[in-house]
């Protein structure tokens, strides 16, 4: 015995005549979510990712034209967790030189945990003079604390 082809089923795309939509009387549109503004790009402040060397060199030429520096400024260098800034000081012990990048002193990167290779996250800030280098861990902190990123654990907040 050979079956018969079954028809191919099609719903037809009129609406059958008991089954017609309309917007009850007095009933508003469900309101839907609206994204919250991105706050607008700081002015006062230019960004640039670099990467420390083997010698502690740390270079991006946007950020250091941003603030006006060339070579033989002399800058002041002070260190926290992960931070460090450089500020145009005529008394700083660190000699910027021609090529402008900054050299961390082996000493500062040890206190902040930095080393050859990291990345960290450069802010010039030309109206105080100052460079900030973070590092990425200081970066993630920061971004975890408003929870824009899941918990390392995997866990919910």
């Amino acid at each position: 015995m050979t079956a018969q082809p079954l028809a191919p089923v099609i719903p037809s795309s009129a609406v059958p005549s008991g089954r017609q939509f309309t917007r009850a009387a007095g009933r508003r549109p469900l309101p839907l979510a609206r994204p919250v503004p991105a706050p607008p790009t700081p002015e006062d402040v230019v960004y640039g990712i670099g990467r420390i060397d083997s010698s502690g060199r740390i270079a991006d030429r946007t950020v250091t034209t941003a603030l006006g520096w060339a070579g033989g400024d002399r800058l002041t260098l002070t260190a926290d967790a992960g931070v460090i800034t450089a500020r145009r000081d005529p008394g700083g012990m660190v000699t910027l030189p021609a090529r402008a990048y900054i050299a961390i002193p082996a000493t500062l990167r040890r206190r902040c945990g930095l080393r050859p290779g990291d990345r960290v996250l450069l802010a010039a800030a030309p109206g105080d003079d100052t460079l900030t280098a973070y590092s990425l861990a200081v970066v993630d902190q920061a971004i975890r604390a408003h929870r824009a990123l899941p918990h390392a654990q995997g866990g919910q907040p």
